[in-house]
């Protein structure tokens, strides 16, 4: 199979979809792979190094994507690269459909092999080719969220730590999922006070006893959540519904009755954001006021961290983009249930629920897609 990775083109993202390394693996499998010039640059993986690891490398974005049976990336196709999308082309990345309709319907028209990492889900749950970008999003959010509370970044002037005598700045965290633990993992590991929420009990129960009494874990109900934004000095929306748009869990309202100079980042942007204000931004504007608070809604927060991320992410996908091109897209997906609950869109029609469910559009069952 030939597999392209094209160099990413969001604002300030400076991940590749695969390492040297994974480049190796397929191209020893005997695969041809194809790197867009540069693609690797930004997480300090040079051009030779591609080609020494086996790939072929091309100039023109085009040509990249014509090129390819598989294009592997790690953000959703830009508006500009709609245009390379065809019927024959298989497209494994991370996509968020439900949180972007001109995607959808751009896959849909032209017939493309839409695979989603964020929506391969074993029988067992967990989310594996989300969970090393969600660990590095919940680290990175209590990092942006310290560094946005200093009073020259906008924000209260507070120490997350705080020191002898006064108080430490207290963390709300909105969902225990892997993004939600991570935040409040380095919350704690800086010594903040953390209230971390979900609906799940036993998950809840599993970090009560994971940190030893370190944090505080609650049940999410809007009263709850309400009363601990309210007291915050920092607060992390990590909530995910796999495949579905976030539930707006912190409201305009709530968010009217904090102090001065808080800070709220929603993690979960990607999919349309869990807090009522939230509005996609970049990291070169990362920020924005809603009444007198910071909001940090960074589409791809750990393209900031392009090393550490792309070896994550390349650890994480290399086993499924084998599969894939070892066996076929329909022949892998039906032999692995997890790698099938990834197929969001075949031959011009939406495989996957809660997508269908955000634009009012008809989809059909993954095995009927993979029936052909």
């Amino acid at each position: 199979m030939r597999i392209s990775v094209p160099t990413e083109i969001k604002s300030a993202e400076r991940r590749v979809a695969l390492t040297p390394a994974g480049v190796h693996d397929l191209a020893g499998r005997g695969h041809d792979v194809i790197v867009q010039a540069g693609a690797g640059l930004g997480a300090h993986f040079d051009d030779d190094a591609y080609a020494r690891a086996g790939a072929r490398i091309v100039e023109d974005a085009a040509a990249v994507w014509a090129q390819a049976d598989m294009v592997v990336k790690v953000k959703e196709p830009l508006p500009e690269e709609h245009g390379h999308l065809r019927d024959d082309l298989i497209l494994f990345t991370y996509l968020h459909l439900a949180a972007d309709e001109s995607l959808t319907r751009a896959i849909l028209s032209a017939g493309t092999t839409a695979i989603a990492y964020e929506t391969v889900q074993p029988d067992g749950g967990g989310l594996p080719l989300l969970a090393p970008m969600s660990e590095i999003a919940g680290r990175q959010s209590v990092q942006e969220g310290a560094h946005h509370l200093l009073s020259p970044a906008g924000g209260r002037g507070v120490l997350l730590p705080g020191v002898p005598g006064v108080d430490r700045a207290h963390v709300t965290v909105i969902g225990a999922g892997a993004a939600g633990a991570s935040a409040a993992r380095a919350a704690v590991g800086m010594g903040a006070h953390v209230e971390i929420y979900d609906v799940n009990l036993p998950r809840l129960r599993y970090l009560d006893e994971v940190f030893d009494g370190r944090l505080q874990t609650k049940m999410s109900t809007p009263l709850d959540i309400a009363e601990s934004v309210k007291r915050s000095d920092l607060v992390i929306g990590s909530v995910l519904i796999p495949g579905s748009r976030a539930p707006k869990l912190v409201t305009d309202d709530m968010v009217a009755g904090m102090g001065r100079g808080s800070v709220l980042v929603d993690i979960a942007i990607d999919q349309g954001g869990c807090f009522e204000g939230s509005r996609p931004t970049t990291h070169d504007d990362p920020t924005f006021a809603v009444h007198d608070t910071l909001y940090y809604c960074v589409a791809n927060m750990p393209g900031a961290a392009p090393v550490t991320a792309t070896r994550a992410l390349t650890n994480a996908t290399l086993p499924y983009i084998g599969r894939i091109a070892d066996k076929g897209w329909r022949d892998a997906l039906g032999a692995d249930t997890a790698l099938g609950r990834g197929l969001n869109a075949a031959s011009g029609r939406l495989t996957n629920a809660p997508v269908a469910q955000a634009f009012g559009m008809d989809h059909l069952d993954v095995a009927e897609a993979l029936a052909g």
